[in-house]
């Protein structure tokens, strides 16, 4: 159990380093320091700063990519040979993350917040586990907006998403710029109204008409209105 209590200890004590101060200015004395453990600690249980921050991704990720996909499961199960919504899939992929953003005392705020972090300013070497991390994941999301959406490219597709991906992570990772957009005082920790009005910009986008690009003779249209 003390083995237990110091490897908790020191991946909290890290997801909140990392947060506050990125990936690479935060070193492993300052993390040992927070946790109240000696080097040797870190390096019993972990072996090295890069598979010390794999863990504190870990140890969260795996439970929010098993409930997005037991969600949709439960939804294509419902929806039997017919197509899930759209507005259904974006729900359950953004939804579960924005609920774990609204959890305060169990961590799940402050690892969604290192999480939009990651993806504005992203490394390397966070990148590339990331990416292994979500690969499941987003192939089936994929799949089922691909499904749901028969007359919208998929290009198209996985540009919006891409582009939502980066709202959600603006949105969770701190927003600083309401104070710099607005004189008056913005509530940005009214979580149920964050998800709500994220969930309307989301949804609006992806209803949006098909872009005109130059060279190309994809004609715009408006995704039908199920969505």
């Amino acid at each position: 159990m003390a083995e237990i209590d110091t490897r908790v200890r020191i991946l909290d004590a890290a997801e909140l380093m990392l947060t506050e101060q990125g990936f690479e200015a935060t070193t492993l004395r300052q993390i040992t320091g927070a946790a109240e453990v000696n080097l040797a600690a870190v390096n019993y249980h972990f072996g090295s700063k890069e598979s010390l921050i794999r863990e504190v991704f870990r140890r969260r990720l795996i439970w929010l990519n098993q409930q997005r996909l037991q969600e949709l499961e439960r939804l294509e199960a419902e929806a039997g040979d017919a197509p899930v919504k759209p507005s259904r899939i974006l729900e359950v992929f953004f939804g579960v993350a924005l609920k774990m953003a609204a959890d305060k005392d169990g961590g799940g705020r402050t690892f969604m917040r290192l999480l939009g972090r990651t993806y504005t300013k992203p490394s390397e070497f966070v990148r590339g586990f990331l990416g292994e991390e979500y690969a499941a994941v987003v192939a089936r999301f994929k799949s089922a907006l691909i499904k749901a959406l028969p007359g919208v490219p998929e290009e198209e597709i996985l540009w919006r998403f891409h582009f939502m991906l980066g709202a959600m992570s603006y949105a969770i990772s701190g927003a600083d710029t309401l104070h710099i957009l607005s004189e008056d005082a913005l509530d940005d920790g009214d979580t149920e109204a964050l998800y709500a009005r994220l969930m309307s910009f989301m949804l609006g986008g992806l209803r949006a008409p098909l872009p005109i690009i130059p060279g190309r003779t994809t004609k715009p249209a408006r995704i039908r209105k199920a969505a």
